[in-house]
């Protein structure tokens, strides 16, 4: 089996099966501009991405393939897909228990201290499955590397691969990236004192690891610092640890524009679009796209809404707010409970504003992509509110896409803040009052400088583009 001199090891593949209806499996090409990027750069030369399978589909393909190495994906530029079939418990145990529940709390800072996190002889069970998990995705890459081949490594859920590919294969490249935010040393903490070692240890693996903004590489070095040790050079970004000495570079994904713009053009876009004009009549549009997840803050951002039209009644009949959400984590329980708070609040503002000729808010919990990119097209206004973003990415194509020179309003929490801040509004995500203020400064900023911030802003979106971005981390290992 011909051996790949670029990898890729992400829990989520480029590709995904479903059992068409004569029987045989057919695949579809994962979305967004992620995907396009590091298979862009990936194909130019032998190359094979190792991700888990996801679904039943997904098992039977690898099942069927020799070595459950999916060779021909025409439309990836010829690189392989290799799908791990993961045991159903040591990957509840991996992704939903630590990676979902305990790392993705973490690094954003969401825990309810009061009650958790508690770790206790179930956590180090699950700690085993994470492990076992990060073991098969480095017995993967292990097999299927050729010498001194480059691997990239993605994210919170494969933390421990890089130490594992270091003992086994000194001679590979490796880079971690990481798309969170970082936690700083007093949260990290939190963790029981071997898994925060192991954690860290696991990813100083690499020869490089890579962060999304400047506050999130810095608190990586300074976690290596307070609880490894660590001889760590803060200005020049690195960490001196076991004999070894590894760089932390940062990397800003920017938007894919010319497959934004494509994925835009598309009928059903324009379809979306008029649906939505016929909804809101001639009223202006403050307009969120998110995900239902914890960090994305939205019961806030209703409550933001909720202030504006109590302190600035004259938005009342002239405003709608159109939030919309796609479904996220179902079995995390307080994912659960957040979304029914969520289309709680939804109703409650509808319930105290609307009028027979207006509603002030239209929620939607559903996946559909191109009414999200036909909002962008008609907002005014875009709503980016999180407690705290590895970077996100809406921020960064909402102006891209806009016709109406919408206006960013941002927290300053987002790693997207550091690059787009000049020209966005920048708001604390937990005062709903100076969020409310912010929606009133945007909607009553004049044209011109609407337009200038926005175009500003669609160039520093594009600044790093996908393929770019991934070229680098790549390029970093020599």
């Amino acid at each position: 089996m011909d051996k790949a001199q670029t990898l890729i090891a992400a829990n989520r593949g480029p590709i995904s099966f479903r059992t068409a209806e004569d029987g045989s499996l057919e695949y579809s090409r994962g979305g967004g501009g992620l995907v396009s990027g590091m298979t862009s750069v990936a194909a130019e030369v032998d190359s094979l991405w190792v991700c888990a399978a996801l679904s039943d589909d997904d098992r039977r393909a690898a099942a069927e393939a020799p070595g459950a190495r999916i060779d021909r994906v025409h439309d990836l530029g010829g690189m392989r897909v290799h799908m791990l079939d993961i045991p159903e418990r040591t990957f509840a145990g991996a992704y939903t228990g630590i990676a979902n529940s305990t790392l993705w709390f973490l690094q954003h800072l969401l825990y309810d201290l009061p009650n958790k996190p508690v770790f206790g002889s179930g956590f180090a069970r699950l700690w085993e499955d994470y492990a076992a998990y990060n073991n098969a995705f480095a017995e993967a890459l292990v097999s299927g590397a050729a010498e001194g081949a480059r691997v990239a490594v993605q994210d919170y859920h494969l933390a421990l691969v890089p130490q594992i590919l270091r003992s086994r294969r000194p001679d590979l490249r490796i880079t971690h990236f990481s798309h969170t935010p970082w936690a700083p040393p007093e949260y990290l903490r939190m963790l029981p004192n071997r898994v925060a070692r192991e954690l860290l240890e696991g990813m100083l693996g690499a020869d490089r690891l890579g962060f999304h903004s400047p506050r999130w590489a810095e608190a990586f070095l300074r976690c290596c610092s307070e609880i490894l040790g660590a001889d760590v050079d803060i200005d020049r970004r690195t960490v001196e640890h076991g004999g070894r000495v590894v760089t932390v570079g940062v990397h800003a994904l920017g938007a894919d524009e010319e497959g934004l713009r494509t994925s835009a053009a598309e009928p059903e876009v324009a379809q979306r679009r008029g649906a939505l004009s016929q909804l809101v009549g001639d009223t202006r549009l403050i307009v969120r796209v998110d995900r239902t997840e914890l960090s994305k803050n939205i019961v806030r951002g209703l409550e933001s809404y909720r202030e504006l039209l109590t302190l600035h009644p004259e938005w009342r009949g002239r405003v709608t707010h159109l939030a919309f959400a796609y479904p996220s984590r179902g079995d995390v329980p307080e994912y659960r409970e957040y979304t029914e708070t969520v289309l709680r609040m939804a109703e409650e503002i509808n319930e105290e504003f609307s009028t027979p000729e207006w509603t002030p808010l239209v929620l939607e919990v559903n996946d559909d992509y191109p009414r999200s990119l036909a909002s962008f097209q008609l907002a005014d206004v875009l709503l980016v509110n999180p407690v705290r973003d590895g970077m996100n990415l809406v921020a960064k194509e909402g102006p891209l896409l806009s016709e109406r020179d919408s206006v960013l309003v941002l927290s300053r929490e987002a790693g997207a803040a550091d690059e787009l801040g000049e020209d966005a509004l920048l708001v604390n995500p937990f005062d709903t009052v100076e969020t409310a203020e912010a929606l009133h400064q945007a909607l009553s900023m004049p044209d011109r400088e609407r337009r200038e911030r926005r175009e500003r802003l669609a160039e520093a979106a594009v600044a790093l583009p996908p393929r770019r971005w991934f070229q680098e981390q790549i390029r970093s290992l020599g």
